[in-house]
């Protein structure tokens, strides 16, 4: 999903930096700029935000639906802030005009805690509706948008140990069968 967020990122010119608590590498990848910061998520955030001083995005790594319209969208709202919800009430993305103003929120009902931030910081803030920034991949369920809504990494990783779309009489889900 991390290579899909990447080349994401890439198709709408962007240099994304992966920011990571160890040393990794991602095959196709080699020239993917990495940045180690053995802290917490909102602390390696911060961290990381706190010394940037212009625009900055924060993309998760599960967001194996993003594509380049969707991050197009998110940065170009023309606000200081803009955020995309994920279910349950996180987080997916965040847009921030200036980074060293941005103090992360994540855990426990992060999109409310994020909107709430940017008043108190007096940042004008968009709310994203963007379906495939909304689509993160948490759970078993999650599967399907991937298997229905891309071509990218993951969904060829999937097929590669077998997962395949089940039609059910109510929904589709995902099964897996031998590859």
């Amino acid at each position: 999903m991390l290579r899909d967020v990447i080349d994401a990122a890439r198709s709408a010119r962007y240099d994304p930096l992966v920011l990571t608590t160890a040393p990794f590498s991602l095959p196709g990848c080699t020239d993917l700029r990495v940045e180690i910061l053995d802290k917490g998520l909102n602390e390696a955030l911060d961290t990381y935000c706190s010394a940037t001083s212009g625009p900055l995005a924060i993309i998760m790594a599960d967001l194996a639906l993003a594509d380049r319209s969707s991050l197009l969208s998110l940065m170009s709202t023309g606000s200081d802030m803009a955020i995309v919800p994920g279910r349950g009430g996180g987080t997916n993305a965040v847009y921030i005009r200036f980074a060293d103003r941005f103090r992360a929120q994540y855990y426990g009902g992060s999109f409310q805690k994020h909107l709430q931030f940017a008043e108190d910081a007096d940042l004008s803030c968009a709310v994203v509706d963007s379906f495939r920034l909304y689509c993160d991949v948490d759970e078993q369920d999650d599967l399907v948008e991937v298997l229905l809504h891309t071509t990218g990494y993951a969904r060829q990783f999937l097929h590669s140990l077998g997962f395949q779309i089940e039609l059910k009489k109510s929904r589709i889900g995902v099964i897996r069968v031998d590859p």
